[in-house]
């Protein structure tokens, strides 16, 4: 790294601190968790992280897990209504494998919410009259036998299409030992009163394999790849950060020799999501590409609602018309940290293979440019402190074309998108480095991503210009990973003076935060 002044390196922590002050507060909740005005008012449908990655279950590793999670910061004690998705709304899971930025296969989620006995709901006899209960559940849940005490009956079907996501109905995927295409969405976890042998056990009893997901088949795939998995449910949010501290006026030094890890400092740790989950073999998914696949995920609604003058619980509104995407998520914080607050809503409401009006977003960042104008006399820098390789080739290489040799289409269209070599095997989780490529983990971010994948650590140094500094890959052959022959070409180090600054928020985030096997994300929260 080139040496910087004597006064430069005493204040660097202060540089630091305004990194981590203008990324995170642009965030406003971090990752994806009401990252645009207009998704912020509707959780519902406001997806909040999407993973792709080689499956690194033992026995697994011929196929690819898709996580989409959504409803952002559930409080495990926010009853009696708890957090059911929408069911007037369409969930899409979407996959490119020929580089054109746009979709060839889409996984698309329906989903229903009714109410027990033909959603009259159940009732009680109270002094003669039967009269509804306000409640979605009256008593313990258990193995199966015992859902009578449930009112509420939250189902969903998974369907595949081929082609335009609206070009034809979904063919919907089926379970292999009865060729029923229902699915059963299980109940939030409300506390450990109402399930006695613990909520995991609940899940489990609902699937057709005694685990916490259902074996299914997908009609589309190829014969010998049409075997997979599904799970739909609530899980702990897998994503971590110092929310509270950060909005402290970034009250702590964000430097990794100077702030460790603490579990403690995670302010997610102890929300909710509703997990979205996947595992497809890969040979159904990369089409006749090079074996690299684009990914991300949508949700959307009718485009015109009306309040009902009487409504019920079933249709408190009446939404007619075409489906309209409200909510996009690929790669993650970069609606957050990189779309400017005029486009947001735009964003999120486009598709990839449009992303160039939005390019100058990520070739002339803002975010380096304003600390380097309030910071630079300040830190006493002769120089500026934000990256000078303009145009960013470094970003678009990160979030909008993938990176050479690596997870690079054979064909590209500049587009945001979430980018995975099937080709790469998966790294075992003990052998996982939460800083994926940039530190030697072909498998990790952001070739694809994996809930262990450190994110914001990751994006905070790409901001500030890591990729301009050699990578921990050897990719001059020396035979040394990291050497000066080992920068991706894009720009050097001469253009981030601080790019090899160990940017942290201290919120760890690592594989053993998580499960060995699908669905990967762990038991949510109880409510008591």
């Amino acid at each position: 790294m080139k040496r910087l002044p004597v006064s430069f390196n005493r204040t660097l922590s202060h540089v630091c601190c305004a990194v981590v002050a203008t990324v995170l507060t642009a965030s406003a909740q971090a990752s994806s968790h009401g990252e645009a005005p207009f998704v912020k008012t509707r959780p519902a449908v406001d997806a909040t992280d999407f993973y792709m990655f080689r499956s690194y279950e033992p026995g697994r590793e011929d196929y690819i897990t898709l996580i989409a999670n959504y409803y952002p910061l559930q409080d495990p004690y926010g009853g009696p209504n708890y957090f059911a998705l929408d069911a007037d709304a369409i969930y899409e899971l979407h996959i490119d494998n020929d580089g054109d930025a746009v979709e060839d296969l889409t996984f698309l989620f329906d989903f229903d919410n009714g109410l027990q006995n033909s959603d009259e709901g159940l009732a009680l006899q109270v002094g003669g009259e039967s009269v509804a209960v306000p409640l979605k559940h009256i008593g313990p849940l258990g193995t199966g036998d015992n859902r009578g005490v449930l009112n509420v009956n939250e189902t969903y079907l998974v369907g595949m299409v081929a082609g335009d996501r609206r070009g034809s109905s979904p063919d919907w995927a089926q379970r292999p030992d009865s060729g029923l295409r229902l699915f059963s969405k299980p109940y939030d976890n409300v506390g450990t009163k109402s399930y006695p042998q613990g909520y995991d056990a609940y899940v489990k009893s609902l699937t057709n394999t005694g685990e916490l997901y259902y074996n299914v088949e997908f009609g589309l795939c190829p014969t010998h790849a049409n075997q997979g998995r599904v799970f739909v449910g609530q899980r702990k949010d897998s994503f971590s950060v110092a929310l509270g501290e950060v909005f402290d006026l970034v009250n702590f030094v964000p430097l990794a020799n100077a702030l460790p890890d603490d579990a403690l400092r995670d302010d997610l740790g102890d929300k909710n999501v509703t997990s979205l989950a996947l595992e497809i073999h890969k040979d159904c998914l990369v089409g006749d590409g090079n074996g690299v696949i684009g990914g991300w995920t949508t949700a959307s609604q009718r485009n015109s609602e009306f309040l009902n003058a009487s409504p019920s619980y079933r249709e408190p509104a009446q939404r007619r018309g075409l489906y309209q995407q409200v909510s996009r998520l690929g790669q993650p914080l970069v609606n957050e940290v990189v779309i400017g607050l005029p486009d947001k809503n735009t964003f999120n409401a486009s598709e990839p293979q449009n992303d160039a009006q939005f390019a100058t977003y990520v070739t002339h960042p803002t975010l380096p440019t304003i600390l380097d104008i309030l910071f630079r006399d300040a830190v006493g820098a002769s120089s500026t402190i934000a990256p000078t390789n303009y145009p960013r080739m470094d970003l678009v290489t990160v979030f909008l074309t993938g990176v050479p040799g690596v997870n690079q289409l054979a064909t590209v269209t500049p587009s945001e998108i979430l980018r995975l070599n099937t080709g790469i095997p998966a790294t075992a989780k003990d052998n996982q480095h939460n800083l994926g490529v940039v530190a030697g983990d072909l498998a990790g971010f952001p070739n694809g991503r994996r809930p262990g994948d450190d994110v914001t650590d990751i994006a905070l140094r790409a901001m500030m210009g890591a990729l301009c500094h050699p990578v921990a890959l050897d990719l001059d052959a020396s035979g040394t990973a990291g050497d000066a022959g080992d920068n991706l070409g894009v720009c050097s180090p001469s253009d981030a003076i601080v790019g090899t600054a160990p940017f942290t928020d201290g919120a760890p985030q690592n594989a053993d935060q998580f499960m060995n096997h699908f669905p990967y994300l762990t038991t949510p929260i109880a409510g008591s």
